[in-house]
C-alpha cells in the first residue's frame, strides 16, 4: 500500500504541462477574463464602477488558471495548496452585491482554463454574460428621505401636504418637536416622489414653503451602497 502511494506521488511529481499547453490554458483564461471586463463595465456603467477592482477580475482569472494548470495533475501540490489558502483571510469588503457573483466568475473561468475545459468554460461565460447583459441594469428603487423643519403651528399643514402628494406612499419614520418647532422625516422611494410631482405639476419643495413657517426642506437621496 506505502509502495502505491508513493507511486501515485512520484508520477503527479514527473507529469507536467508542456509549453504549448501552458500558453493555450493562459491564453483561454485572458480571453475569459477579457469578457468578465466588458460585462463588468456594462453591467456597473453609470453606477459605482471601480476600474481597479474590474482589472483585478481579469488578474484572478489568470493567476486561478495558473495554479490550476500546476495543481491539476499533481496531488502532493493539491495537498499542499489546500493547506496554504486555509490559513489565508481575504477581508475586503464588496460595494456591491453584484461584485461578489463576478468574483466567482472569474475563479470558476480560471479553474475551467487551467484543466483544460475551455468548452464548459466558453458555453458558460456566454450564458453569464448574456444574463448579467440583460439583468445587470436592474436597480433597486432609490430610497428618499424627506426631510421638514417647520413651526409647530404649520405640523398639521404640513402632513396634509405630504399626504396630499404621496398618499400612503410616504412612510413617517421621524417626527422630533419642540415648543416652538417640528421637525418630519419621510421616506419614499425616488419614482413615486417623481410620479408625485409630475402628477400635481409642482415641486413638492414648493409646495410645503407655501404653507408658511417653514425653515427648510431636505430631499435625500440614499446613495445604492446603502439601498442594496
Amino acid at each position: 500500500m506505502k509502495e502505491q502511494i508513493y507511486q501515485l506521488f512520484a508520477q503527479s511529481m514527473a507529469a507536467g504541462p508542456s509549453l504549448e499547453d501552458l500558453l493555450l490554458r493562459t491564453g483561454a483564461a485572458v480571453v475569459l477574463g477579457f469578457i468578465i471586463f466588458v460585462s463588468y463595465w456594462l453591467s456597473h456603467a453609470g453606477t459605482i464602477y471601480s476600474q481597479k477592482f474590474n482589472v483585478n477580475l481579469v488578474v484572478l482569472t489568470v493567476l486561478t488558471a495558473s495554479v490550476m494548470t500546476v495543481i491539476s495533475n499533481n496531488i502532493a501540490l493539491s495537498l499542499g495548496m489546500v493547506g496554504a489558502l486555509s490559513i489565508v483571510r481575504f477581508r475586503t469588503a464588496l460595494k456591491d452585491a453584484r461584485d461578489t457573483t463576478y468574483v466567482f466568475w472569474a475563479i470558476i473561468c480560471g479553474i475551467c482554463a487551467g484543466v483544460g475545459q475551455f468548452i464548459a468554460a466558453g458555453v458558460g461565460s456566454a450564458a453569464v454574460f448574456v444574463v448579467l447583459l440583460v439583468l445587470g441594469r436592474v436597480r433597486n428603487d432609490v430610497r428618499t428621505l424627506v426631510v421638514v423643519r417647520a413651526a409647530r403651528s404649520s405640523s398639521l399643514a404640513i402632513e396634509g401636504k405630504i399626504f396630499a402628494y404621496l398618499g400612503a406612499a410616504a412612510q413617517a419614520r421621524v417626527k422630533n418637536t419642540t415648543p416652538q418647532t417640528v421637525e418630519f422625516i419621510y421616506e419614499v422611494s425616488r419614482g413615486d416622489l417623481e410620479q408625485a410631482q409630475r402628477k400635481n405639476e409642482r415641486p413638492l419643495v414648493d409646495a410645503l414653503y407655501d404653507i408658511g413657517g417653514v425653515e427648510y426642506v431636505n430631499i435625500v437621496a440614499q446613495s445604492e451602497e446603502i439601498g442594496s
